[in-house]
């Protein structure tokens, strides 16, 4: 039975002409969208917002200390936290402590700032124009650095040269950027090991995208921080095609990562540097992370900073819905957080708690901070951080709840999902000798999926015709 089903008897009218509040003003106020999460030194959350009402800028926010947590803008009204890498942009920014390196949308330059001062300083030189571009980008403890992908255009805007790169974090020397590693098309994920001189990252070339084919190295820093020595960890071994994405280093130096070798599906794994062989950490038939088609993305995070915590938070997907889940990566035990999300994507964690990016067939695409109990087993509160649309939800009584649906494919044994909205309107319904318009919405490539959430669109389609058009 719907939660918000009434007693009121409908009127009988064509499809397409009931009445509704939903209007196409309704749906385009809820279009504000999150690109990236990071947690800052004193464990407050940190996001990039982007504002339909400010002609689409892209505001740094970090979570409120008040009663009502509202975020409080960071970046001020000058700049915006955009990058134009590969066009699609993601991996903007990167928090230390109570300092961001970002990168601003105008010009693409980085630029330093400290959290609650609202004068950031450039980091890189002035090229004119975004012709450089900057993004996944991490602080590097041991040399006192900024370590990040960089797309040079200045050759070529149509075939870039992208390399890996360390810029000084002095805003009283703005040089050139060190290149680090280049050769090959792409590169992603560079991630420095809090505990040694070394980084790993992902790269891949032509014609492959990374989740067709990609490599995972880790690289050791001299003494003056040049890769000076480098070994591939998985996407070498010709005999295995494989593509490798996210890497992460423990607390404790231990690299993890997620990669599709034997079952074809995206799973987590780890490096035994003694033996150096690849260590499957939990097999299941589901994907723990999504193609990269933007920087910074994040499927799984470590609980805690302490040397004790062997529990990993991650977000996966498995026929065709998503799910979040908590593995102990010593023992490998695994079990399911159940959220009021049935989306979930980009997850971080911070001190006894998380933050998960989600939404629902009743929930705008949210952040959601979630409070675990002592043994960090389950979850013992839920509360939302912030919502691309807090008004769109009183329009409850008018959204259609979405039916999931399984179906085979030309493939045999394979199965393909679907969610079918159904035309809905608490005070409305159809003639039972008329049937409904059919919208289908798909994508058009394999790489990417259609979510179920509370997504405006769908609810104007499912229940047309509000009284201002």
């Amino acid at each position: 039975m719907r939660p918000h089903a009434t007693g009121v008897e409908k009127a009988t009218a064509p499809y397409g002409s009931w009445e509704s509040p939903i209007s196409a003003a309704a749906v385009s106020s809820a279009g504000k969208t999150v690109e990236g999460l990071a947690v800052a030194g004193d464990g407050r959350l940190l996001w990039v917002e982007t504002r339909p009402e400010e002609g689409g800028r892209a505001v740094l926010v970090k979570e409120g200390a008040g009663a009502d947590g509202r975020g409080l803008d960071v970046t001020p009204q000058e700049f915006a936290v955009r990058s134009l890498a590969q066009e699609y942009g993601g991996g903007a920014f990167a928090v230390q402590g109570d300092v961001v390196v970002f990168s601003n949308y105008s010009d693409q330059r980085l630029y330093k700032q400290t959290i609650g001062d609202n004068s950031p300083l450039p980091l890189t030189p002035d090229y004119g124009g975004s012709v450089v571009r900057y993004a996944d980008g991490v602080f590097d403890p041991h040399f006192s650095r900024y370590v990040t992908v960089m797309e040079d255009h200045r050759k070529s805007s149509s075939n870039p040269i992208t390399t890996v790169a360390a810029v000084s974090t002095s805003v009283e020397d703005v040089n050139e950027p060190i290149v680090l590693l280049s050769g090959n098309d792409f590169y992603a994920f560079p991630r420095i090991d809090p505990t040694e001189k070394r980084m790993a990252w992902i790269e891949w070339s032509d014609p492959n995208m990374s989740w067709d084919k990609a490599q995972l190295w880790v690289g050791y820093f001299s003494s003056k921080g040049e890769v000076e020595k480098r070994i591939c960890i998985a996407g070498g071994d010709p005999t295995i095609v494989e593509s490798p994405t996210e890497p992460k280093w423990s607390s404790k130096g231990e690299l993890f990562f997620i990669t599709d070798r034997q079952s074809g599906f995206w799973n987590i794994y780890k490096w035994d540097e003694q033996s150096n062989v690849v260590v499957q950490v939990y097999s299941l038939d589901a994907e723990f992370s999504k193609p990269m088609w933007v920087y910074g993305v994040s499927s799984y995070a470590f609980l805690g900073n302490d040397d004790q915590s062997q529990k990993i938070v991650c977000c996966y997907r498995q026929n065709g819905k998503s799910y979040v889940g908590l593995l102990d990566h010593d023992s490998g035990s695994f079990s399911k957080i159940d959220l009021p999300f049935s989306a979930v994507t980009n997850i971080v964690s911070a001190d006894g708690s998380f933050y998960v990016e989600g939404a629902s067939a009743s929930l705008p695409v949210s952040i959601a901070k979630v409070t675990l109990d002592e043994k960090r087993t389950m979850a013992t509160d839920f509360s939302i951080v912030w919502s691309s649309s807090e008004d769109i939800k009183k329009y409850t009584p008018y959204f259609s709840l979405p039916e999931f649906m399984e179906f085979p494919t030309v493939i045999p044994g394979q199965h393909a999902y679907a969610y079918f909205y159904p035309p809905y309107n608490h005070t409305f319904q159809g003639s039972s000798d008329e049937k409904p318009p059919l919208l289908v919405g798909t994508h058009g490539n394999q790489s990417n999926l259609i979510y179920l959430f509370l997504e405006g669109t769908k609810k104007l389609c499912t229940c047309p015709l509000s009284k201002d058009k």
